[in-house]
C-alpha cells in the first residue's frame, strides 16, 4: 500500500532532512513540498495527499492565521488528510491541536519518531483508495481497473483513457476533470497527458521524454516540472 504526503516548510534545510527520512519508508510518496504557505490549501485540494507535514512557525505568515486557515479548510475539503506539526518548540502545541492536527513533534525529527509518527497514522486513517472508475458513455458503464491504466491523453474536451493491455477507453470527461478525481499516482506531466507513475520506466529531461512501460514514449513540458521531480523521487528508492 503506498501513501502519498506533503510538506509544507520554507526552510530548505528542514524540507531536505524530511525528504531523506521519508527515504526510509518506500511506500510513502512526496506529492509535493509547498514553500508558499498562502498556496498551501490550494495544493491539498489538488493533489489530495493523506498526509501532510508542516514545520511551525512559518516565516511567511503568523501561525494563529495558519492555523485558522487549516480549521476552516476543513469545511470544504473532500478528504481531510492526517496534519502533523514539527516545532522547534512546543509553545505552539495547543493551538495546532485545538486547530485539527493529528500530532505534534518538536524538531528536529528522528527516524524513530517519525516511524512512530507513521504507525500511529497508519493505524488511525487507513488509506481508502479506489481501485476501479466507472467510465460512462450514454447508456454504456465501463469499470476500469486503475491499476491497468498507462495514461490519460486529452482530446478536446473528451479524454482517452490507454490501458496497458493497447485498449483504449473514450470518456466524456476533460482531462482537467480526471486530474482533479484520480488517486495520487497519477500526475499530469503535460497539458494533454496524465500517466499512472506506477507505468513509468524511464525520464529522459534532455529530450523532454516520459517512457511507459519502456515501449510508449510521451512528451512532458516544464510547466509540470515539480510532478516530474515526484516521480523521480518516487521511482529513485
Amino acid at each position: 500500500m503506498q501513501f502519498s504526503f506533503l510538506i509544507i516548510d520554507d526552510n530548505s534545510t528542514n524540507i531536505k532532512g524530511t525528504l531523506e527520512l521519508f527515504d526510509n519508508f518506500p511506500n510513502y510518496f512526496c506529492a509535493g513540498v509547498i514553500k508558499d504557505s498562502q498556496t498551501a490549501i490550494n495544493q491539498i485540494i489538488k493533489v489530495k495527499p493523506q498526509l501532510v507535514i508542516v514545520q511551525i512557525p512559518i516565516k511567511s505568515i503568523d501561525s494563529t492565521t495558519f492555523f485558522k486557515t487549516i480549521t476552516e479548510s476543513f469545511q470544504y475539503l473532500e478528504c481531510i488528510p492526517y496534519f502533523i506539526a514539527l516545532a522547534s518548540s512546543p509553545d505552539y502545541a495547543l493551538e495546532a491541536i485545538q486547530s485539527g492536527f493529528s500530532d505534534y513533534i518538536v524538531a528536529p525529527l528522528h527516524l524513530h519518531e517519525l516511524g512512530k509518527m507513521l504507525f500511529k497514522f497508519e493505524k488511525r486513517n487507513p488509506p481508502n483508495i479506489a481501485t476501479t472508475i466507472c467510465i460512462k458513455s450514454y447508456s454504456d458503464y465501463q469499470f476500469v481497473a486503475l491499476q491497468d491504466i498507462t495514461y490519460l491523453k486529452a482530446d478536446n474536451n473528451t479524454t482517452d483513457i490507454q490501458m496497458d493491455n493497447g485498449k483504449t477507453v473514450n470518456a466524456y470527461k476533460t482531462l482537467k476533470h480526471f486530474e482533479s478525481t484520480l488517486p495520487f499516482y497519477f500526475l499530469r506531466i503535460h497539458k494533454s497527458y496524465i500517466v499512472n507513475i506506477n507505468h513509468v520506466s524511464r525520464i529522459h529531461f534532455s529530450k523532454a521524454k516520459c517512457y511507459l512501460n519502456y515501449n510508449e514514449i510521451l512528451p512532458f513540458s516544464l510547466t509540470y516540472k515539480d510532478n516530474i521531480d515526484a516521480i523521480i523521487k518516487k521511482i529513485n528508492i
